[in-house]
């Protein structure tokens, strides 16, 4: 059965060092992503949508487009904007609940993911498979095979390299492809997953000939010393700095929604008292009504307190609890802030206060 179900405690693929390397051309690439499709797999890739790229189910490969970094992140294809999860119906004074079922979810190729996105999947599996295992998360998970994609080309908000990744990060690929001069690509692979897609494809895939790949992107931003980031933020919860810091914010929750790695979602019951649905949509933490208890009290009462708990929660919170940075440095919060904050920038006032 393909793609294989071996994984860890939580059934979530393994990660392998690279132990395969192929090469394959623009024209073996697509047909290999037609007759995924063809086979009735789902294939999600970046697409054009009315001028704004996006990760999309394709109907044929021709429709992907991987010139530029989708608009928002591939964690949709794992956690989507509002998904049911459950269904109520009364009948005078009986009440029917039904549960929706994960397995419904159907085989997914997920290609053309930049490195910024890849590497906050695993970040993401952290949250979902911790005290509690989010089956609607996990089983789009195991049944998801990650295709990565080297950058070559970077914006002036593109960070990865200042919070330790890179435009060749590997982390969280099933297979990873480098574009190399003269089109085509070197594929890595990652997991038994990768394997297996390029062992049922094998007709598609090359030895590798000493082709030489394309320069890679050089992101502007020097490195973050994410470790003296932390150490303010443990010190500084009640630091006038917030206020300067988060003058500007108008709590719209863009960069939130954006985000590759940002998972804050709300439970609602949507419906009237005779049925209804229960869904889970996504919320973030600078909206005004996220910490506004039912007594009128919020203790996040004012911008600056939830911009601050952005901050604490992507390089300190996150930290404490699993060990690395819920920031994978895709810049797409600095592109859509109608305000213009830089989250660079409020890192950089960090390190240069004084402690």
């Amino acid at each position: 059965m393909w793609p294989p179900k071996k994984g860890n405690h939580s059934g979530l693929p393994l990660p392998l060092r690279p132990h395969m390397q192929k090469q394959i051309t623009q024209q073996n690439l697509n047909i290999l992503l037609d007759s995924l499709i063809k086979e009735g797999i789902r294939v999600v890739a970046p697409h054009m949508n009315g001028g704004t790229p996006l990760y999309e189910p394709l109907t044929c490969s021709a429709d992907m487009n991987t010139g530029q970094l989708p608009r928002r992140s591939a964690k949709e294809a794992f956690f989507p904007v509002c998904e049911d999860i459950m269904t109520y119906e009364k009948e005078g004074q009986k009440v029917t609940v039904t549960d929706i079922d994960p397995v419904r979810f159907p085989e997914t190729v997920l290609v053309g993911v930049r490195p910024c996105d890849a590497a906050a999947i695993p970040v993401l599996d952290a949250v979902f498979s911790w005290d509690y295992k989010d089956e609607f998360f996990l089983e789009r998970r195991r049944k998801t095979t990650i295709i990565g994609l080297a950058c070559t080309t970077a914006d002036d908000a593109c960070f990865c390299t200042a919070v330790g990744l890179s435009p060749a990060e590997t982390k969280g690929s099933d297979l990873f492809l480098t574009p190399l001069v003269g089109g085509g690509y070197v594929c890595e692979t990652y997991s038994d997953k990768g394997e297996q897609l390029i062992t049922n494809h094998k007709e598609l895939f090359s030895d590798t000939g000493g082709a030489k790949t394309l320069p890679l992107a050089q992101p502007e931003t020097g490195k973050i010393d994410l470790k003296k980031v932390k150490a303010w933020l443990d010190e500084h919860f009640e630091d006038p700095l917030w206020d300067g810091i988060a003058t500007r914010c108008v709590g719209c929750g863009a960069c939130a929604f954006v985000c590759p790695a940002c998972h804050c979602f709300d439970i609602v019951d949507e419906g009237t008292e005779k049925a209804g649905t229960r869904r889970k949509n996504w919320d973030a933490c600078g909206f005004w009504k996220f910490t506004h208890h039912a007594s009128g009290h919020n203790p996040r009462d004012g911008q600056p307190k939830r911009y601050r708990n952005r901050i604490m929660h992507k390089f300190k919170y996150y930290d404490d609890k699993f060990g690395q940075t819920l920031c994978s440095g895709c810049g797409r919060c600095v592109r859509v802030c109608p305000v213009g904050i830089d989250i660079k920038a409020i890192i950089d006032t960090i390190l240069n206060s004084e402690c």
